[in-house]
């Protein structure tokens, strides 16, 4: 089987060492190319002409961030189940992806559960979401959620290594001294439904769990899935109680959604459109992209073919 390993040379959890070790251990048993990206957006034109080429399957070591961008590049001509597979090698500091499909966080067991699964044809079809013309695989959101994956960013290209203390300490520093928690700007709006105005923030999630502290496992949205439409978490007050009280209820429970009045939750949706009054921060996949006033949301079924 051909197969291109798409590795960033900045995953958190890997090194040019490692990296050589893991191509020697796909490369026993596929016919591997291994190319490492560049600049941001590398990735997605990697995966696009690996698609081009009839390349048979495609390999992301790294984050989220790596997934994301190989995801973009094999759709970049649009959905397709029966091109190019995806697998993942857990490369960053989180990797949300790669545990919602089974895999260990450590690379190398990783590796090993990969050619066990191909050798034994282990596929799975999964949906994914869109915000607009950008696809996401677990999780994205606008407002909070997203201005801390900017925050994190930034502290990482500071030199800071990613861990949830960091997650923490930034989290804490956005919503006390940055986010405007008085006048909420986000509105929600379904074809055919009154619109949810109100909103703070919007959490919207493609499987459960939308991300992990640590080891721990955060679902706001613990009925979403590869099967089904999108769900969203979202909520009108940031108060300090609800939110604590919220916070403290996805620390511990993962298996009940959030409730009270101050939260709006959403299940299996097919398309939305989410605005705000003033550009705010969206983030996919855990990667912050920017500020926007409106994003359309789109649940895309059956999109794509993943080694699990």
């Amino acid at each position: 089987m051909r197969a291109l390993l798409v590795a960033n040379p900045s995953a958190t959890t890997t090194d040019e060492r490692r990296r050589d070790v893991l191509v020697r251990a796909l490369a026993s048993e596929l016919e591997i190319e291994a190319v490492t990206t560049e600049y941001r957006g590398h990735a997605i034109e990697l995966a696009y002409k690996a698609r081009a080429e009839g390349v048979e399957l495609v390999i992301a070591l790294g984050g989220d961030g790596t997934v994301n961008e190989v995801v973009n590049g094999l759709l970049a001509d649009g959905p397709d189940p029966g091109g190019p597979a995806l697998a993942v090698v857990p490369g960053g500091g989180t990797n949300v992806f790669a545990r919602t499909l089974g895999l260990a966080n450590d690379p190398f067991e990783a590796v090993g559960q990969l050619l066990a699964a191909l050798r034994e044809r282990r596929r799975r079809v999964i949906g994914l979401g869109r915000a607009d013309d950008r696809y996401f695989t677990f999780c994205a959101g606008l407002g909070i959620d997203a201005e801390l994956m900017r925050r994190v960013e930034q502290r990482r290209a500071e030199g800071h290594r990613p861990s949830a203390w960091l997650y923490v300490r930034e989290g804490l520093r956005q919503f006390f001294f940055a986010t405007d928690r008085r006048h909420p700007l986000i509105t929600l709006e379904r074809p055919g439904r009154p619109p949810v105005q109100g909103l703070f923030l919007t959490v919207v999630a493609n499987t459960a769990p939308a991300t992990y502290l640590g080891p721990r496992p955060i679902s706001p949205c613990p009925d979403a899935s590869y099967d089904t439409g999108l769900d969203v978490f979202g909520m009108t007050s940031l108060r300090i109680m609800p939110v604590a009280w919220h916070a403290a209820h996805l620390l511990l429970d993962r298996r009940r959604p959030p409730q009270g009045r101050s939260v709006v939750l959403l299940h299996d949706e097919p398309e939305f459109t989410v605005s705000s009054e003033r550009p705010i921060a969206l983030q996919v996949d855990g990667e912050a992209l920017g500020e926007f006033t409106r994003v359309r949301f789109v649940s895309v079924p059956r999109s794509l073919s993943v080694i699990v």
